[in-house]
């Protein structure tokens, strides 16, 4: 099989735009991702594919826990800021809105539709630069009425990132 075909493929799977938040202290980073879901009911559990050179996942290392921002169609502008990684980007919390989850500590975007509080289980690698994050789901909450088919994607954006 081609690599092309393989790229074409997978560039049909609908992919949520997420902002995840990790926090050491008042070290705090929020990123955008797209490689997220739940992979089991009991206990919850959901995946995240994590780029281990990023800034997240040393933070994430270190606390073990994480948060998901699920934003719908209208949250694009707000979840756009955070696009650019730390190094181009350093200070993304000057002009977030957020409180602390109450179940990790973990920055929670006021803008976000729902989110989601993490804490690790396990970092597996996949041997590609990225680690594929295991977490429990421990806290949550839905701040705006609404359905899967409202919350924002890739395809909403006109952006990809697979294949």
């Amino acid at each position: 099989m081609s690599e092309k075909a393989i790229s074409d493929a997978l560039n049909k799977i609908p992919y949520g735009f997420y902002g995840v938040t990790s926090r050491d202290g008042e070290d705090m980073n929020v990123m955008v991702v797209n490689w997220f879901t739940q992979v089991s009911f009991e206990p919850q559990h959901v995946v995240l594919g994590l780029q281990k050179i990023s800034y997240s996942h040393g933070l994430m290392e270190k606390t073990k826990v994480f948060g998901v921002n699920i934003f719908d169609k209208e949250g694009e502008e707000v979840i756009k800021q955070f696009a650019k990684s730390r190094e181009k980007n350093p200070d993304k919390f000057k002009s977030a809105n957020y409180s602390e989850g109450p179940a990790t500590g973990v920055p929670i975007l006021d803008e976000a539709a729902a989110y989601l509080e993490c804490e690790i289980v396990e970092f597996v690698d996949t041997g590609s630069g990225h680690d594929v994050v295991v977490a429990k789901v421990v806290g949550a909450g839905v701040r705006k009425e609404g359905k899967a088919d409202d919350t924002l994607t890739l395809l909403d954006l006109g952006w990809n990132y697979a294949g």
